[in-house]
């Protein structure tokens, strides 16, 4: 059992909580995948930002001698972080997306998506020119990361961020602000698509719930601290998906582009839609958690 009160007596430089706390991190067992993949870079992480310090100056810091109050402080983290599998993220109020920081807090999911690289080279081939996106948005937009990575990228485009949760719309709001992005981006509370009516886009972006109910089981204790609501999507994790893929063409400009992360569900997608011409997008990880479909490839709806 680690006292970590005693800590804050015991552990003196950067270099000294650094060492402890990798070694907490690896005995514990804890959970990566909010950021990071291994205790060295999570505990760089969680010290060097819970000290206001740029992550890349930890050569410069390492012998500093912390305060009385620093070291107590980063007691309270670390035996939140192993304790409780808190996040990082909610420790320090911070999480990065492709070089962009945002504020994050227990309000919403930790940001997390294969969207944010297709982003970076601004859908290409798909889209030939960015400055021809006039209007795009972000669906179940959680902490309104993907719709500050969509203004930047499509510097034309009025943006809409679209959650159902007003707390989490909240969390996107100070995101905007941060970015003084308050004139490109509104943040719209809606169920999906259901107070959006009678508005267009040129392309619609979404990362949705899609845990399935079996994973939702067995997701880590990091996981369950996060919102559920923005996590899970029904027994085959497509619940959300199917509301995209039967909506959004009311809801595309002609041309316009839908795209969607969908984890690991692809077989149950195709097995689902049998007949859609799915595009599956490169990212690192693979071609298998992203698909684009134009307005013309989805479903005509019955009353189109």
């Amino acid at each position: 059992m680690t006292h970590y009160p005693r800590l804050s007596e015991e552990l003196i430089t950067i270099r000294d909580w650094l060492r402890f706390a990798v070694s907490r991190f690896e005995e514990a067992g804890i959970f990566f995948g909010h950021g990071t993949d291994n205790a060295y870079d999570e505990a760089v992480w969680l010290i060097m930002s819970a000290l206001h310090l740029p992550h890349d100056t930890l050569n410069n810091f390492l012998d500093s001698r912390l305060l009385e109050s620093e070291r107590k402080h980063l007691a309270h983290l670390l035996e939140r972080r192993v304790e409780q599998r808190v996040p990082t993220a909610y420790l320090v109020r911070e999480a990065w997306l492709k070089g962009f920081k945002f504020y994050v807090d227990e309000r919403v999911i930790v940001p997390r998506s294969f969207i944010a690289e297709l982003l970076e080279d601004g859908l290409s081939p798909w889209i030939d020119y960015p400055e021809m996106v006039e209007s795009a948005a972000d669906i179940c937009t959680g902490s309104g990361c993907l719709g500050v990575l969509l203004a930047h990228t499509f510097p034309n485009a009025e943006v809409d961020v679209v959650d159902i949760s007003t707390d989490a719309l909240a969390v996107a709001n100070i995101n905007i602000a941060n970015y003084g992005l308050q004139d490109q981006i509104t943040a719209i509370q809606s169920d999906m698509f259901s107070a959006l009516q009678g508005k267009t886009y040129d392309l619609i972006i979404s990362n949705p719930p899609y845990v399935d109910a079996p994973s939702m089981a067995q997701l880590p204790e990091e996981y369950r601290n996060e919102p559920q609501i923005a996590l899970g999507s029904g027994t085959d994790g497509l619940e959300h998906t199917h509301t995209l893929l039967r909506e959004a063409w009311h809801y595309l400009n002609d041309g316009g582009l839908l795209i969607v992360e969908i984890g690991h569900n692809r077989d149950a997608l195709h097995e689902a839609y049998p007949d859609l011409p799915f595009t599956w997008l490169e990212v690192e990880s693979g071609n298998e958690f992203v698909f684009l479909l134009s307005k013309e490839q989805l479903p005509l709806p019955a009353n189109a």
